[in-house]
């Protein structure tokens, strides 16, 4: 008798489980592929009924957010809406900001064990003149997911050299990285060398121990290089006749602040002394790593100078170092008052975990506001993008997450996103996959059952 029932419950399982698998199956039509580029806005669209995260101006509880063009025309609990508004209700969801991730690859980073499809790094140590945007492609499978994942901005960021070139700011929506690009010279990036010498093999692989520069002489080819790229800017100010060159005209929005250089570096000796730098030259500065920040947290604080930190998750550098000192990191420099921003941790396989990243940090201490603050907002202020992202504001454009709950929780879903106003087709690799295979599960159930 026991065994009958133990049949009998067995089969009831199996029956639901099929059910279960042939409706994941059918929710969204294989011939979907993997995502679909969508038109650009073209009717005033209103948000309403949900909890609205504006980041800037507080939670609006019952709200609703009207968009047209691309541009959100107001947020508000008691809106006025214009003839023709499609109105799509979200009763019960949460409407937050699009994530941005201050430090990626997605575009021109795909199979890391596929050398032809990653163009990260460029030959030669100074490369102010390389933009991201221009190598982004936009077909990335990366794209997907990390949407699936609320990030909806990202930097996507060139390496390689001590001036790796140009971090360019891309909407994760478009034909091509022309549509794509929001500022295709959004900051320039330096690579402050490494007083380590067992790290200095990565600048000149295969030279003589004694052919090797030191710390000081890579510091030095910095600074001389700034130094011309300052004097060809002042010559063709002064309209001097020079020879043209993109390396050092690519330099001259940096140098006059109206970007900034991101600096990467982690050690509290390479924040110091990169930032003593960047202040004799006059340059708007942000530290990107900052594994070593809340040692140097006073002079960042009594200098204005963000951070952007690339991971959270991350083990401890030094053995005496506490299993938690990554995931605390954020904690501690908000209560130094450091500002910051959190990245997903540069690669485009990594920028899918960026809320997670800002999650743990909200698991460890940190403010969950402030969290939110750390992959919106922070980032594009960093950047000079927080006139068009990062918050859900009149006259900023339509980027954004209808959820479930916090982004920052992996248990919250992202249903539904728009970028500039397009609603986008939410299908990606992953999703695609598991449809895949759940079908050759639902041909074994049938099989067996």
């Amino acid at each position: 008798m026991a065994s009958n029932r133990t049949g009998t419950t067995r089969s009831f399982a199996r029956h639901v489980l099929t059910a279960l698998v042939v409706a994941a199956v059918s929710a969204a039509p294989l011939a979907a592929q993997v995502r679909m580029t969508v038109p650009a806005q073209s009717e005033p669209i209103a948000l309403r009924g949900a909890t609205i995260h504006t980041v800037t101006n507080g939670v609006i509880e019952n709200g609703t957010i009207l968009f047209n063009a691309g541009v959100i025309v107001a947020v508000g609990a008691d809106l006025d809406l214009p003839d023709g508004t499609r109105v799509v209700d979200v009763s019960g969801k949460h409407i937050y900001p699009g994530l941005i991730d201050a430090y990626s690859t997605v575009g021109i980073s795909e199979i890391g064990a596929v050398g032809v499809s990653n163009d990260v790094n460029e030959l030669g140590d100074f490369n102010p003149n390389v933009k991201a945007a221009v190598a982004v492609n936009a077909e990335s499978r990366h794209i997907g997911t990390s949407r699936s994942a609320g990030v909806l901005t990202t930097l996507t960021t060139p390496g390689g050299g001590l001036i790796s070139g140009m971090s360019s700011a891309m909407s994760l929506e478009g034909w091509s990285w022309e549509e794509m690009s929001l500022e295709a010279a959004a900051a320039l990036n330096v690579n402050w060398p490494n007083p380590n010498p067992r790290r200095f093999r990565r600048f000149n692989f295969g030279q003589p121990e004694g052919e090797r520069p030191t710390y000081e002489g890579q510091v030095q080819q910095i600074k001389n290089f700034f130094g011309e790229a300052r004097a060809y800017r002042d010559a063709v100010e002064a309209g001097e006749e020079v020879r043209t060159d993109s390396r050092y005209a690519a330099m001259i929005p940096a140098l006059n602040g109206d970007i900034p250089v991101v600096v990467a570096a982690d050690g509290a000796g390479q924040i110091n002394d990169a930032i003593t730098w960047a202040q004799e030259e006059g340059l708007r500065v942000v530290i990107r790593g900052g594994a070593d920040a809340i040692h140097v947290a006073d002079r960042l604080v009594a200098n204005d100078i963000p951070v952007i930190l690339t991971s959270t998750m991350a083990a401890p550098g030094r053995d005496y170092e506490g299993y938690d000192g990554a995931y605390t990191m954020p904690a501690r420099l908000h209560e130094a008052g450091v500002r910051f921003a959190i990245s997903g941790g540069s690669g485009s396989l990594y920028t899918n975990r960026l809320p997670w990243e800002a999650g743990v940090a909200v698991a460890f201490g940190l403010p969950e506001e402030e969290a939110l603050k750390a992959v919106t907002i922070n980032a594009a202020e960093f950047m000079g993008l927080d006139d068009r992202v990062g918050s859900l504001e009149p006259g900023k454009q339509a980027t954004l997450l209808i959820t479930t709950g916090t982004p920052l929780d992996m248990t919250s879903d992202i249903e539904q996103a728009y970028i500039q106003g397009r609603e986008l087709d939410m299908m990606d690799i992953q999703k695609w996959f598991f449809q895949k295979y759940m079908i050759k599960v639902a041909q074994y159930l049938r099989i067996v059952s």
